[in-house]
């Protein structure tokens, strides 16, 4: 294997091995009695699930709906999100008036205001994709708006040097240099969008990932309760993978 292949394939092959090794340690653990069987089930038993799950539990069209759910709150929380940040950096006294308040929103459990939505919205998904919204916007917000703040006044001041408009020195200097923190805003407000949309799936029992997950309970299928946890997870290593590919876009010189 050569240096460069190396090099890129490293981290990725250290992941998968970390992953091995940490479910044999669980299953050996198990096995011996130092974990209860009855809380975590056998690893070897949830990859087992897998195909049964699959073939069983109409797999497919509940990860691509609660995909799309939290798709939908993530694109909403970026647009808006990013607006109000670049708003809030424009207007000081709009930034000092309701800043604090936006951070005790990022900390409210908005979950626990399902009913409300109902309300408004009904049972449906857009009701799941409207919570995962809400609750995702905090965070792309006090981001977005902690990055333009934290541009350097050298990289300004290299702007005005060159004689750029106000909207030239936003696009060419101050965004470019926000993206990385405004990107660590993304990945939080999808964390929590995703959150809350199985854990509202899971609450008023309709469509997706945290439906199945409420049914697989129920019926005490431990090792199909933790498959269907992994697709889950494997939505939100899709969402990261494809916000690490426009990071890289928009900061192609990294």
């Amino acid at each position: 294997m050569s240096k460069g292949l190396s090099r890129r394939l490293g981290p990725e092959l250290t992941g998968v091995a970390t992953l091995i090794v940490f479910f044999v340690l669980v299953e050996i653990l198990i096995r011996i009695g130092a974990i209860n069987v009855y809380v975590v089930p056998l690893p070897s038993t949830v990859l087992a699930s897998f195909g049964r799950v699959i073939a069983e539990e109409a797999v497919l069209q509940r990860f691509l709906l609660t995909m799309w759910e939290a798709l939908i709150a993530g694109v909403l929380a970026t647009l808006v999100g990013v607006s109000l940040g670049v708003l809030l950096y424009r207007s000081r006294i709009l930034r000092l008036a309701i800043e604090t308040w936006i951070a005790a929103f990022a900390a409210a459990p908005l979950v626990l205001a399902y009913p409300l939505f109902l309300v408004i919205f009904g049972r449906s998904a857009l009701t799941i994709a409207m919570m995962g919204f809400a609750s995702g916007l905090a965070p792309v917000i006090l981001k977005t708006l902690e990055g333009l703040l934290g541009v350097r006044p050298t990289l300004l001041n290299v702007g005005r040097s060159f004689n750029l408009t106000p909207a030239q020195q936003f696009w060419k200097v101050q965004f470019p240099a926000a993206v990385p923190t405004i990107f660590v805003g993304l990945r939080l407000g999808l964390i929590v969008a995703l959150i809350n949309v199985v854990g509202v799936e899971f609450l008023i029992n309709f469509g997706g990932l945290g439906q199945l997950i409420n049914e697989l309970a129920e019926r005490y299928d431990l090792p199909g309760t933790y498959a269907a946890i992994c697709f889950v997870i494997l939505i939100s290593v899709c969402f990261f993978l494809v916000l690490e590919r426009v990071e890289k876009w928009l900061r192609p010189a990294s």
